[in-house]
């Protein structure tokens, strides 16, 4: 099956049903506000390496985390009885997202491209991109950032500064999601990590029925 061509011209894109085996569903098209909503409003989401066209990506399973069952280990319980931290929402958006890219790039090489940070930004702005940080005594332990819309939060990417920074952001993060009525936390792709953390997969149907349900109302507030 072909890989559907966007033009920057027309904001559409194909049935998400359509995408490969692999997620991919359509490449092309641009970054705009108004495009990146219509695609995570539908579980599409791009992701690419810099310098080359824009891939747009629609996994059939998703691997999502549902707040209320998000998982605290015993050991993790323990650390945190141990330390002190101040969770913040949208500290720095644009810190937040750049501390993401230069940690990946470190390792093993990422997405976030200036294109990439420049368009989130647009999409902080206009309020449907926010970021979480978790300070440890007035230093920044670490953070994540996504996409809301409505009651459905599609996450982007974490870092941490020191040990169990993310953990800690992405936990409490959980539970203010769960207080508010929000359906999940779309990881989009598996990591151990985030299995660690409670992922699960679910089917294209279970996720579309709950992205209809969830993009309809909702908003996330400091």
């Amino acid at each position: 099956m072909p890989v559907f061509r966007l033009s920057k011209e027309e904001l559409i894109f194909p049935a998400p049903a359509l995408a490969e085996d692999s997620g991919l569903l359509a490449v092309g098209g641009d970054l705009s506000v108004d495009r990146l909503l219509l695609a995570y409003t539908h579980g599409i989401f791009p992701w690419y390496n810099p310098g080359e066209e824009i891939l747009w990506w629609c996994p059939k399973e998703r691997f999502l985390i549902f707040p209320r069952d998000i998982h605290v280990s015993h050991s993790m319980k323990k650390y945190m009885k141990k330390h002190t931290f101040k969770v913040l929402l949208n500290r720095d958006f644009q810190d937040t997202m750049h501390h993401c890219r230069i940690k990946r790039e470190a390792s093993e090489g990422t997405w976030i491209s200036d294109e990439m940070e420049e368009a989130y930004l647009k999409l902080h702005h206009a309020g449907f991109a926010v970021s979480v940080e978790a300070y440890e005594e007035e230093k920044l332990a670490g953070g994540l950032y996504g996409v809301v819309i409505g009651r459905c939060f599609f996450g982007e990417s974490m870092f941490s500064e020191q040990e169990n920074g993310s953990k800690i952001a992405l936990i409490v993060f959980s539970r203010f999601l769960e207080q508010r009525g929000f359906l999940f936390i779309d990881c989009q792709f598996h990591t151990d990590h985030l299995e660690h953390m409670g992922g699960q997969y679910v089917s294209w149907d279970r996720f579309e029925d709950l992205l209809r349900e969830g993009t309809v109302s909702g908003e996330v507030q400091g």
